[in-house]
């Protein structure tokens, strides 16, 4: 069996052409397969739509969440009820295109447990792809792992792969980084891109820049140990500048009298420079409090085709 997730939200004008293009995959490439459209709490039609599909094709399933919870929780949401021994998780907004679908299969059998899309010729403007690429170089040097800007959520995975991927529930989530920490044995294939086929990306730079300091505080600590580092050389230069000033006193009698501005604007760097730093620890404590409170990812507010709104598969804790 295989299982199809993706997320919706703004999506109800892509979503009838993209149920057709994957009906028309899966029908001569999966003995049984599902559709799960998870509405992310769209303010347009999506549930709508999504409904009056799931009437239509037994194949279609759909969960609408209670509130807007952003992809990556949407695409919780979808996993936790998908039943297929492969899952294929994608976009809904056609960049990602259903007919590479049995291409991803392919090389799954090739013994891999999980295979990546990596998008070929991306049809992205630069607005969008510059400061993921920003992003990707930053995360590298963070984290010390490779981040491959063309690879996104586009990808097919055995089930003990997605099964691994659910028993990881911390807030600060994105399916790509938590796939990469999981292990099993991976690969990628180069996928053309496509143009997204109506309406516009919800994404803007504000919450593309949440959703990197998301990653940042979910995957390294390493702007703690910089912010160490950067405390240990500053006090090192401090000491040495005042072991220089004491020589020039006891040899040679020579007092520098520091103008208030050098004196003002140095206490103002160095201030800045301190609250950055406390800013970093309270971004990481804010992180910790929010994943000791142990809240659900997620509340289900309706569902089409499903029996229940209670995962099939209750992940590990």
């Amino acid at each position: 069996m295989l299982s199809v997730v993706t997320p919706a939200y703004r999506c109800a004008e892509c979503i009838p052409e993209l149920h057709r293009r994957l009906t028309a995959v899966l029908r001569p490439t999966a003995a049984d397969y599902e559709i799960i459209f998870v509405d992310d709490r769209s303010p347009d039609r999506d549930w709508e739509v999504i409904s009056a599909i799931c009437r239509e094709d037994p194949h279609v399933k759909g969960i609408r969440l209670s509130r807007n919870c952003g992809q990556h929780y949407a695409l919780t949401a979808g996993l936790d009820h998908a039943e297929g021994d492969w899952v294929v998780v994608m976009d809904c907004d056609l960049q990602d295109k259903p007919e590479a679908i049995p291409a991803l299969l392919e090389k799954s059998r090739e013994g891999f447990d999980i295979v990546f899309a990596r998008r070929k010729d991306r049809t992205d403007p630069w607005t969008k792809t510059l400061p993921g690429d920003i992003f990707g170089a930053i995360l590298t040097w963070l984290t010390g792992v490779k981040i491959d800007r063309a690879i996104a959520n586009f990808s097919v995975s055995s089930r003990a792969a997605i099964d691994a991927f659910r028993q990881y529930r911390e807030r600060n989530r994105s399916f790509g980084m938590i796939m990469n920490q999981i292990g099993f044995k991976r690969t990628t294939v180069d996928i053309p891109h496509d143009i997204r086929f109506a309406g516009r990306s919800a994404y803007t730079f504000r919450t593309l820049l949440r959703f990197a300091l998301q990653n940042i505080l979910g995957s390294t600590t390493k702007p703690l140990i910089l912010s160490v580092q950067f405390g240990a050389w500053l006090a090192g230069a401090s000491f040495l500048y005042g072991a220089y000033i004491l020589f020039q006193y006891l040899f040679f009698r020579t007092i520098t009298v520091a103008g208030w501005a050098s004196v003002a604007v140095l206490l103002s760097f160095f201030f800045g420079i301190l609250f950055m730093q406390l800013g970093v620890i309270g971004l990481y404590l804010g992180s910790t409090f929010q994943e000791t409170k142990r809240r659900p990812l997620y509340h289900v507010a309706e569902v089409a085709n499903i029996a229940s709104a209670t995962p099939l598969f209750t992940p590990h804790r």
